[in-house]
């Protein structure tokens, strides 16, 4: 389970970082042996990859959490379904925050 999350997060690692480099314009006058990648655009790349997948990581973990505890409870009290809603979509609002988040970072 942990090589499956180390994984997700070096391939969004890798995708946003290529998402931002391929975003930053070319260098004006460039030489010709000189690539138009910047280190800004690679750590806003980086940034942006790592605030994505550690709170999508992160909600996911506090969505089962919250999810297996909520399914107990409805189990004994079914009136309770509208209360633990409320909490597996609070959880699920930290994958939401952070896919902004890292949106925001790549478009500054």
């Amino acid at each position: 389970m942990r090589w499956q999350i180390g994984l997700f997060m070096l391939v969004t690692l890798g995708l946003m970082a290529s998402t931002a480099m391929a975003a930053e314009p070319a260098a004006v006058g460039a030489a010709a042996g000189e690539g138009s990648i910047s280190s800004r655009g690679v750590g806003l790349g980086l940034a942006a990859a790592l605030v994505g997948a550690l709170a999508i990581v992160g909600a996911g973990y506090a969505v089962a959490r919250v999810g297996s505890a909520a399914l107990g409870a409805m189990a004994e009290r079914p009136e309770l379904f509208v209360r633990a809603l409320v909490f597996v979509a609070l959880a699920e609002g930290l994958a939401v925050v952070g896919f902004a988040l890292a949106i925001v970072i790549l478009k500054s």
